[in-house]
């Protein structure tokens, strides 16, 4: 893999963006990495990647620590994370981009689509070994799906360690003949089975498979060159190894990427639309500033700014939603209602995702900043969502800003 330089790379963006993004050299961002290398040097992290980007201008891109303990392997800016559940709000981007082509609606109960799910039932009350089911009050919309409050049962009976060995075809079947936990639309419950349901209704709509769909509309029209479910070779050399605490919390051990069977490179394995994708800081920078730009990418549109609105809008109400304090659920996106916290020094509105091993890719569309952090650490507390690394990179971005 190229190892990009931050000329090559703002040269890179500025091809997606109307506004042409500049080099930034101030020290007072010296504090980002200054800030994550803390924790590689007292053993929370092997290392990791930030990217902090505001108005098309990057201003800081730092690597710091190791990619792999074992072999001392240095962590580069192009380093490859497996980015786990921030598949979901680009999932969510195929979706709504197939609403926009009159395909489906996101109020059309998914029945409609994958006629698996008619008659589906929900549990009443379970005693003992004794199960009562219902008639829910209504069917499972696509909406409900995109928002975590579908009631779908939260694993495939089906599953095992590893989520990608059933096709979405199949998966989804173990979930439509699985009964609703609780009634559609009545509380946020974090869901990985509606988003793969979501993959398979891409499937069916666009009549291709979920991977080329997202491949074709998505990656490749931004230029996302090294995202994939099913990471090459070079990719899988300059992949970030994972790392859980070890048993007296003094060391790191490496981990197996949740879910997924390896090799990661075997494209038999299922690509998991709620959280199989791989990529890189450069690459979401790429699908960040469309997003930030309405849906632009250089002359052509991937999808309109009244969607990505749509998207960005909390449709979860006062509802508790998400892993940190004061979060709402937008479409596929998470988005936060009252900043605290975690998120203290973010925009009510800013919205992103987190992943499984604690990347995190969040958008502030009052300031026009994105925050990417990628890291590769299982065992965050109090979640991944909140950690403290988290935490200590937004707030050093935030006071260099100011």
């Amino acid at each position: 893999m190229i190892r990009l330089t931050l000329f090559a790379l703002f040269a890179a963006v500025s091809a997606l963006s109307a506004k042409e993004p500049a080099l930034v050299s101030d020290p007072k961002f010296a504090a980002i990495p200054q800030a994550m290398q803390k924790f590689v040097e007292d053993g929370s992290l092997s290392g990791s990647v930030t990217l902090l980007a505001r108005e098309g201008k990057v201003l800081s891109f730092e690597a710091v620590g190791l990619a792999d303990i074992a072999t001392k392997k240095p962590m580069e800016r192009d380093s490859v994370f497996w980015i786990a559940s921030m598949t979901k709000p680009i999932t969510a981007l195929g979706v709504m981009m197939l609403q926009e082509e009159g395909k489906l609606s996101i109020d059309d109960p998914i029945e409609k689509h994958l006629p698996e799910f008619k008659g589906q039932l929900m549990i009443r009350e379970k005693t003992g070994e004794q199960t009562v089911l219902v008639k829910p009050s209504r069917p499972v919309t696509i909406k409900d799906l995109l928002t975590h409050t579908s009631g779908l049962v939260s694993n495939s009976p089906l599953d095992g360690e590893a989520l990608d060995v059933l096709s979405l075809k199949e998966a989804v079947i173990t979930y439509a003949l699985s009964p609703l936990q609780f009634e559609p639309g009545s509380k946020w419950s974090y869901c990985n089975p509606g988003i793969n349901t979501l993959g398979r209704l891409i499937e069916v709509a666009s009549g291709q498979d979920y991977a080329e769909f997202m491949e074709k509309r998505i990656f490749k029209p931004l230029g996302m060159r090294h995202t994939t479910f099913w990471p090459d070779k070079k990719e899988l050399s300059s992949l970030a190894t994972s790392y859980k605490p070890s048993s007296d919390g003094k060391s790191l051990e490496p981990v197996g990427i949740r879910y997924l069977t390896p090799p990661y490179s075997n494209k038999k394995r299922a690509p998991l639309a709620a959280g199989g994708l791989f990529s890189t800081a450069e690459d979401l920078l790429r699908l960040y500033q469309m997003i930030l730009d309405g849906g632009v990418i250089g002359k052509k549109r991937l999808i309109s700014a009244e969607t990505l609105q749509l998207m960005a809008t909390n449709h979860t109400g006062e509802m508790k939603a998400g892993f940190a304090d004061g979060m709402g659920m937008g479409l596929g996106f998470q988005v936060v209602r009252q900043p605290t916290g975690v998120t203290a020094m973010l925009s009510p509105g800013t919205f992103g995702h987190g992943g499984a091993h604690g990347t995190q890719g969040w958008i502030d569309p009052t300031t026009k900043t994105i925050y990417i952090m990628l890291i590769q650490r299982t065992g965050l507390k109090p979640t991944g969502d909140a950690s403290p690394m988290r935490q200590a990179f937004q707030e050093a971005a935030a006071a260099a800003m100011k």
